[in-house]
């Protein structure tokens, strides 16, 4: 039997109360059975693939490996995977490098399989590593099956804070802001921008981002999210013009919440 996560509401209710059970609710979630045997099979077998090909063989395994890393819907893709394990991560030219998400690479990265990569399915603790983070995507696509915008939110958490704290370039860390959906989708519902803005070209894409999030936060840099009081504020920011989205901007309660919001920034 699987644990179906709990949402009681939207918006930033919706978001405080997931807040205040998160822990209860991904220990609950972890310990169904349908995920604890999934859990068991990969821990029991990972440790004898030797090979990308290996991997992609199984499709048991390979789901756990792609869920960890947020890519689940790529597991009838069996070639371009496999060109992702086996090209690795070490050369410029290797498929995930040239990926604008970079889910890819960090999934690549994680089993070592690629050109002088040292083969990771066999070291328990990179291992247990994805197990714990395919637990968390996998509690997070669950909520998402009730609520979207609480599954976004949910991923920003972290892999907006792994961003901020990589020590790439600012231009770079947007990039890939842009090249990861659900990442994209989080910072173009708190910064307002249309359905289209997808479609203009890409590096004034980025002089947009760049622009709406000074006028916001006084700052332009995705490294300022590595603070837990402005990540708190974006995706509060983000909530709020989600449920305002929903609801209409009728919605007293979601727009006065906006307004208060849009203040806290200054």
């Amino acid at each position: 039997m699987s644990y179906q996560p709990v949402v009681v509401g939207s918006g930033m209710a919706g978001w405080r109360f997931i807040e205040r059970t998160y822990d209860a609710q991904i220990e609950a979630f972890g310990n169904s059975a349908a995920f604890e045997r999934d859990t068991e099979y990969f821990r029991q077998n990972i440790g004898s693939i030797q090979s990308a090909g290996d991997l992609v063989s199984d499709r048991r395994l390979l789901g756990v490996a792609l869920g960890a890393f947020g890519l689940k819907d790529d597991l009838d893709n069996r070639y371009f995977v496999q060109k992702i394990l086996e090209d690795g991560t070490l050369a410029d030219s290797a498929l995930a490098n040239r990926l604008a998400d970079d889910r890819y690479s960090k999934f690549s990265k994680a089993f070592g399989f690629g050109p002088g990569e040292t083969l990771k399915t066999g070291d328990v603790a990179a291992m247990s590593i994805v197990l714990d983070n395919h637990k968390s995507q996998e509690f997070e696509i669950a909520v998402g099956e009730t609520d979207e915008t609480m599954r976004i939110a949910l991923y920003a958490q972290h892999s907006l804070v792994e961003l901020a704290n990589s020590g790439k370039s600012n231009d770079a860390l947007w990039y890939k802001v842009m090249g990861t959906p659900p990442l994209r989708s989080f910072f173009e519902t708190a910064l307002s921008l249309p359905e289209a803005f997808g479609q203009i070209d890409i590096d004034r894409q980025l002089g947009v981002f760049k622009e709406r999030i000074e006028q916001l936060t006084g700052d332009d840099k995705i490294r300022q999210f590595s603070d837990p009081a402005s990540l708190e504020r974006i995706t509060n920011l983000y909530l709020a013009r989600s449920q305002i989205s929903e609801t209409g901007a009728g919605n007293s309660s979601a727009s006065n919440a906006l307004i208060l919001l849009q203040t806290a920034f200054r």
